[in-house]
């Protein structure tokens, strides 16, 4: 049986520029049909070819780099808030802490927020609010516990408020605008020449044009989902955006399926 989701993982790309690989495919048979091939192949046109592939490499060596750094995030968000977990834990142990029960339920209702937030679902302002918030709680467990473990969870907590503003800037920034403009342009222009290019016979031209199309669109809008590996708003989390299985799966550990 097809699991659509995962097909639309794997080919969401594809689909977003069927449209525009058809427009440029229209505007190729328009062109050859009214006599407005007036480009002829030339080493200047390979040229811009060889200087569209070098941008778009520059792009995308900029863009991975993020993108692996953005791999370790929800890995070393869900360490950390497992280590207050525990921490908490054994201070309830030992203590029959009311307290320590209390930041237990304040954990697992951060947990929640942490994945709306992932979600667009809650402001980043209202997320580190209540990382701030973790303070209350750990005056009111200072009595009972070691001065280390209060510290050791003061670590965590601020090893989760810097993961949080690294992720927000990563989502909120693309890399170097003015480096997607070239290639956009660039890819713009290469399109156009190749569509008032004549090629024969005819089939062939359709052929390279429809490849040369799909490289250069593909690798364009392949890069600008990489630029934000933590959108998902639209489409969840599809091929190219960051697994936040790590803290799905502490949830279920930690406090089951509910």
């Amino acid at each position: 049986m097809l699991d659509f989701r995962k097909l639309w993982k794997k080919w969401h790309i594809v689909i977003q520029i069927i449209p525009f690989l058809a427009l440029v495919l229209a505007l190729k048979l328009l062109a050859h049909n009214n006599d407005m091939e007036i480009i002829s192949l030339s080493a200047l046109f390979t040229s811009i070819i060889a200087a569209t592939i070098f941008l778009i490499g520059f792009l995308i060596s900029g863009v991975i780099s993020d993108y692996k750094e953005s791999e370790r995030i929800p890995t070393e968000l869900a360490a950390s808030l497992e280590v207050l977990h525990d921490e908490a834990q054994i201070i309830k142990a030992n203590k029959k802490s009311k307290e320590a029960d209390e930041f237990i339920t304040f954990h697992r209702s951060f947990l929640k927020s942490l994945e709306d937030w992932f979600y667009s679902k809650e402001r980043t302002v209202a997320i580190l609010d209540k990382v701030s918030s973790m303070n209350a709680h750990f005056a009111k467990l200072e009595s009972q516990t070691q001065p280390t473990f209060l510290v050791r969870m003061k670590q965590e907590q601020n090893n989760i408020r810097k993961l949080v503003i690294r992720t927000n800037n990563i989502r909120d920034l693309n890399f170097v605008e003015s480096a997607y403009a070239v290639v956009e342009a660039l890819i713009v222009l290469l399109l156009l020449g190749m569509v008032f290019m004549k090629v024969e016979p005819f089939y062939e031209s359709m052929f390279f044009i429809f490849i040369v199309s799909f490289l250069a669109l593909y690798m364009l809008f392949l890069i600008r989902d990489l630029d934000n590996p933590f959108d998902y708003k639209d489409y969840g989390e599809n091929a190219s955006e960051i697994s936040l299985k790590p803290l799905r799966d502490l949830y279920q550990r930690l406090y089951g399926k509910t």
